[in-house]
């Protein structure tokens, strides 16, 4: 009776998934479907993970906790110290050899363990640090080696399945592939958030412990499942295992030295920056400012995966008719602009429905920026480069991402501490001018993209092509 059920879900998945899955069409005959999403999972992994730390931490930590929020910015942003490696990684694995001939399995293995580690002790590490107790160093540092272990383990795994992905997806399908796991990663984030916004609705340190430690076994069980039978036992890479690889830095300088990268990555970097000074002040402003509880703001997650997951659908279906990336970054650069302006005037309103309009356009326009210099870059891959693409875009984006966080949270506290004294009077003594200096320094660093965008947009050459045909692959997405 199972055989006949899953048998007929399977035909039902093949016959209608093309219509109704985003970018499904990237599916093909020798990586069915099925086999496709069950990879996929890592990402949904990497999700929960990203939704905990960007965002039901942060909140729970600054607001219900009482921790300064600059020590949240630390820990927040220490998992992405690891960013730069991230190129690295991927060219490790690249040339990696084992006795059974994998390349991935092995990298994708252990930072599911880092994942699981990192989360089985944070619950406790938060514990302490929230409470004080013992020596004083023992709080940061705990949590500082939970945050560390699950920031390794998220882009070891998301390096490591994203190759693998690309090495099992046919050359005209990898851009399709690629696009399908990044749809995987919002969704799961939409699932994710309001998961734990429901079972944090009544927050308590010990319903805390019991969702953090629950992440943990689902890590592990999602991740064995999407490399489960993905990467084949190899004997001829096998007996390959000692000759000498690619020197990184020899890879690094080949692909650098093409075209517009440089101006391109500048262009991440500060764009990435604008969009993400915000991720763990956000939630906190709502249940500040605009008095939301722990599940409204929990939300606010949702909300912003969602509008960053609709700019993906119309960015593809642009990129499919033929759209300029350059051009998409821009709008989605100046997207972000009206975006913080709304998040600011949100205040004098004491709306949340405008909070949440403002939210929403954050996603948006960081999905368009993302997505379209994501493409940007692999559009440059050549001679078989398109890990270091992928790669090189993830670190940039990634370090900008951290160190932008950091210096959210630091200027929120240092501009909460000098108003807080008076010095720059009584008008500007309130709660919420600290996190509108961040809102401010953000819209500046959007206006910068524009400015840096222009040379592009004039440059005679158009961004190199997405793949052999040019197509996208989201022709059937609904909402589109």
């Amino acid at each position: 009776m199972s055989k006949g059920v899953s048998g007929a879900f399977m035909g039902l998945l093949g016959r209608f998934g093309t219509k109704i899955l985003p970018f499904a069409d990237a599916a093909t005959k020798e990586l069915p479907l099925p086999r496709l999403l069950r990879l996929a999972l890592f990402q949904v992994a990497v999700a929960m993970s990203m939704v905990l730390l960007t965002g039901t931490l942060n909140r729970v930590m600054v607001v219900e906790q009482g921790v300064s929020a600059w020590i949240v910015a630390l820990m927040v942003s220490l998992p992405l110290l690891f960013a730069p490696l991230r190129a690295l990684m991927g060219h490790r694995s690249d040339n990696h050899r084992s006795a059974f001939g994998w390349r991935r399995v092995p990298y994708l293995w252990m930072g599911t363990l880092l994942q699981f580690s990192g989360l089985a002790i944070m619950p406790f590490a938060l514990l302490v640090l929230a409470d004080g107790s013992g020596p004083a160093f023992l709080g940061p540092l705990s949590a500082a080696i939970a945050f560390l272990l699950v920031g390794a383990g998220m882009h070891m795994t998301q390096t490591a399945g994203l190759a693998l992905a690309t090495d099992l997806a046919a050359p005209e399908q990898r851009p399709r592939v690629v696009a399908l796991l990044y749809v995987v990663l919002l969704l799961g984030m939409v699932l994710a958030s309001s998961v734990f916004g429901f079972l944090l609705t009544d927050y308590t340190p010990g319903r805390l412990i019991e969702v953090l430690q629950g992440v943990a076994v689902l890590t592990i069980l999602l991740n064995l499942a999407a490399l489960w039978k993905q990467e084949t036992i190899n004997q001829q890479r096998a007996k390959a295992r000692h000759e000498p690889g690619v020197p990184f830095m020899e890879a690094w300088r080949s692909f650098s030295g093409i075209g517009h990268i440089r101006r391109l990555l500048v262009v991440i970097a500060l764009g990435t920056a604008g969009f993400n000074m915000q991720d763990i002040l956000l939630e906190p402003y709502g249940g500040e400012i605009l008095g939301m509880s722990v599940a409204a703001t929990t939300t606010l997650t949702a909300t912003w995966a969602t509008g960053m997951l609709i700019a993906f659908a119309l960015a593809a279906r642009l990129l499919t008719r033929g759209a300029n990336c350059y051009r998409i970054a821009t709008v989605g650069a100046a997207v972000g602009v009206l975006a913080f302006i709304v998040v600011v005037i949100a205040v004098p309103m004491d709306s949340t429905i405008v909070f949440r309009v403002g939210a929403f356009l954050i996603g948006f326009g960081g999905g368009l920026f993302a997505v379209s210099t994501l493409l940007a870059m692999m559009g440059f891959a050549r001679n078989e480069q398109s890990g270091m693409a992928v790669g090189a875009w993830g670190a940039v984006q990634a370090t900008a991402a951290g160190g932008a966080i950091f210096l959210g949270g630091a200027i929120r506290d240092l501009v909460g501490w000098i108003t807080g004294n008076g010095w720059l009077g009584e008008t500007l003594a309130a709660p919420a001018t600290g996190y509108l200096a961040v809102y401010y320094l953000e819209i500046a660093l959007l206006l910068a993209v524009l400015v840096v965008m222009i040379p592009l947009l004039r440059a005679k050459e158009e961004p190199p092509a997405t793949g052999p045909q040019g197509k996208f692959g989201m022709t059937d997405f609904p909402t589109v």
